[in-house]
């Protein structure tokens, strides 16, 4: 049965068509949820921003404390529950979802530390004329409305990291989750609520259309913007801030892994593996390229290859599933296109290489692919894509390692090798 969420905007009223939810996997409708537009978009921000500015309405930190502990508690009692209905909505297996879910929970415990913790500072005075008899120390106050912008892969943990510390710092926050994948964000909001935050503290919006989500990052009243997504769409946000917002973009990689010749191989297949095929490909530190010894090169593949071949393609709600879908079904065939293009201009096709099902994509490895073949210049991610393969090279590594990503995007590495 299709579920229905209202808007939680307070004072709001629905605008616009209702955005429809589909489980990626096998494209049923799963949710409908209200969308806003202009109206709500300045109901929301107007609240959070009056909230701000009147200091009597700021919640003490022993309240925000308690609410973020019985949030935490409240999370733990149906854990199984989140992390089934992010399965069904992202289509991360659900193995890794309750991994997930358990990570969400521990960052707010995380923002519980920090609070008992953290503080201001004393400022070293009576150091000359000027300073004698003076004493001066910072503390730590709310900056403003926070507005964040989160991406599908992880639906409930990337809200939650965004989230949770802004209620910790006491700022009102405006969240946007994706459109893929609004429905962990609204669950999570509710146990907010739930735990005694009210509702003005954190609202969550599904903005009706990019124009209006582009409204809500660039309003002068915003003073700080969380985003978690593509480059393009981060660097052009950023361009677009009202002076004085501060931000925070968190974007995609190309990931390499370098694996030396003297690496424990035992050790480091699984890891790669893992990291590779994780969520289908579809996160910012998916290893993406694996730059291996030339001597041990042919061997790691063809053992990778046979790793990939055997994990378990499906349906992600199901215990057993290893890897799930792709989060649209178009993506299917945008990866199919890069991999035939790898293909056609020399890689070697170690296994996969083709859609298994409108919806996935067989796990891929690629040998040798030219440098110029968007598999090795690009992440396959991109505005949230990923592509489940990993290409393996023997040539020299310097022109190898160079990427379009090199200096405007995190580009994780890891090295394999014995201590």
């Amino acid at each position: 049965m299709t579920e229905h969420f209202p808007s939680l905007i307070p004072g709001a009223t629905a605008h616009g068509q209702p955005l429809p939810v589909y489980n990626p996997y096998d494209g049923s409708e799963i949710a409908v949820c209200e969308t806003a537009g202009y109206d709500a978009i300045e109901t929301a921000l107007s609240t959070a921003h009056a909230l701000y500015r009147d200091r009597d309405r700021w919640i003490p930190l022993p309240e925000r404390l308690t609410i973020l502990e019985k949030a935490m508690e409240l999370m733990k009692g149906c854990a199984e529950y989140l992390a089934v209905e992010a399965a069904r909505e992202g289509g991360k297996p659900l193995m890794d979802s309750r991994v997930e879910t358990a990570r969400a929970i521990d960052s707010l415990r995380i923002c519980i530390e920090t609070m008992r913790t953290d503080s201001g500072r004393e400022i070293p005075m009576n150091l000359n004329a000027a300073s004698r008899y003076h004493l001066a120390m910072t503390r730590q106050e709310p900056m403003g409305v926070v507005v964040a912008v989160s991406a599908f892969n992880h639906p409930l943990n990337l809200i939650a990291h965004q989230v949770g510390p802004a209620i910790a710092a006491g700022c009102p926050v405006i969240v946007k989750p994706a459109e893929d994948t609004p429905l962990s964000c609204l669950r999570l909001v509710q146990i907010l609520r739930e735990a005694g935050l009210p509702e003005a503290w954190c609202i969550p919006v599904i903005a009706e259309n990019l124009v209006v989500a582009q409204k809500l990052v660039t309003d002068p009243r915003v003073a700080f913007f969380s985003f978690i997504g593509s480059a393009k769409v981060g660097w052009m946000l950023r361009a677009n801030l009202a002076p004085g917002t501060r931000c925070a973009l968190e974007h995609g990689g190309v990931a390499p892994v370098i694996v030396a010749a003297d690496a424990d191989l035992n050790e480091a297949l699984p890891m790669i593996a893992k990291g590779g095929f994780y969520h289908a490909g579809q996160v910012c530190v998916s290893v993406q390229r694996v730059f291996v010894h030339e001597s041990i090169a042919k061997s790691f593949a063809a053992q990778l290859a046979e790793r990939a071949s055997k994990l378990k393609i499906g349906d992600p709600t199901l215990p057993d599933t290893e890897v799930g879908p792709l989060i649209r079904k178009p993506e299917v065939m945008r990866v199919h296109a890069w991999v035939s293009e790898a293909i056609r201009s020399g890689a070697e096709l170690l296994c996969g290489g083709h859609p298994i099902s409108p919806t996935c994509y067989a796990c891929t490895v690629l040998l040798n692919p030219s440098p110029a073949a968007r598999v090795s210049r690009e992440e396959i991610f991109g505005p949230w894509w990923r592509c489940i393969r990993i290409a393996i090279w023997t040539t020299p590594l310097p022109a190898r390692i160079r990427c379009r990503l090199r200096f405007r995007r995190r580009c994780s590495r890891a090295i394999s090798t014995r201590p």
